[in-house]
């Protein structure tokens, strides 16, 4: 009865959740690249594997 009304504000705080573990990833891994650039690419692999594992959040958020 009271699920519909709050499905935005799951959503909202879902989606928002995902894109502050976004930037925390592209952040540190442009922090690594930048102490590290010898090791930009395994930096890359990983730091796109951590946005997917993050953006899932998002997903959960929108479809449950």
């Amino acid at each position: 009865m009271l699920k519909a009304p709050f499905k935005p504000i799951q959503a909202g705080l879902g989606c928002l959740g995902a894109a502050i573990g976004v930037g925390i990833v592209g952040m540190k891994g442009a922090e690594a690249v930048g102490r590290n650039p010898d090791a930009a690419t395994q930096i890359l692999v990983q730091s796109i594997i951590g946005m997917a594992l993050a953006e899932a959040v998002a997903f959960y958020a929108l479809f449950l």
